[in-house]
Order: structure tokens, then C-alpha cells, then sequence
């Protein structure tokens, strides 16, 4: 469900309980598409982890996500993947918890985690 501002989706609506409409929404208008299916994995991941995630970019709106020099057809642009930040996480303990998750399309970059429900694949390193 997309909705033109985050503080418009309805409480009966959100039943994500680590994570907020705000910390979803676009960076750019403040937009927030609601993919119930990513939502679900990313508060699975949260429980796996059982510590805070800090979600430096969810959904994008075509004009941020153009801005920020993202891909076309952008997962973030169909509220289906999150850049989580690494501080205060062991990467690869958070990024196998992401796999266990559901999560199939991995990001690996120095300060965050990309993780979306696309295709398999998986971009970068980690030394």
C-alpha cells in the first residue's frame, strides 16, 4: 500500500512492532510504499537478532531514488529492500540472519547491508 506521507498510514495498518512508518518511508517526500511480505522479513531478522536495526534507506520515491543515483527498476522503489546500517553488528553474523530471514539479494558495502526480497544475487565483499 503506498501512501503519500508516512504519518498517513493507519495504526490498525502497521503491525510491525520494532519498526516505525517513518523509519520506512522515503528520504525524499516522505512517501512510504508498505510491502507486508519485506516487512514481514525484516521484523523476522530484527527477532533473529534481537538487537536494533538502524534503516538508513527503505523505500524510495522515483524522484529520490533517481537523486541518489539508484538503479531503474530499484528494489527500494517497490518497498522491497532496506540498507541497514552495520555499527553495533557483526556483519556476517547480520547478514546470515537476513539469509535465515528470507531475504535473497545482498549488498555488501563498508558501513551498511543491502538486503531486498528479489532475485538471488549478491554484489561487493567484505574483507
Amino acid at each position: 500500500m503506498l501512501y503519500a506521507h508516512h504519518s498517513d498510514v493507519p495504526q490498525d495498518v502497521w503491525r510491525w512492532p520494532n519498526f516505525t512508518p517513518a523509519e520506512i518511508a522515503s528520504n525524499g517526500d516522505g512517501s512510504v510504499l508498505i510491502n507486508a511480505d519485506a516487512m514481514d522479513k525484516l521484523q523476522l531478522l530484527r527477532d533473529l537478532i534481537g538487537r536494533p536495526l538502524i534503516i538508513n534507506s527503505a523505500y524510495r520515491d522515483p524522484i529520490y531514488n533517481a537523486k541518489v543515483g539508484g538503479a531503474p527498476l530499484s528494489m527500494h522503489k517497490q518497498g522491497r529492500a532496506f540498507d541497514i546500517a552495520l555499527r553495533g553488528h557483526d556483519r556476517r553474523q547480520l547478514a546470515r540472519a537476513a539469509q535465515a530471514a528470507g531475504f535473497t539479494g545482498f549488498g555488501y558495502y563498508n558501513t551498511f547491508l543491502h538486503v531486498d526480497t528479489g532475485r538471488k544475487r549478491s554484489w561487493g565483499t567484505w574483507s
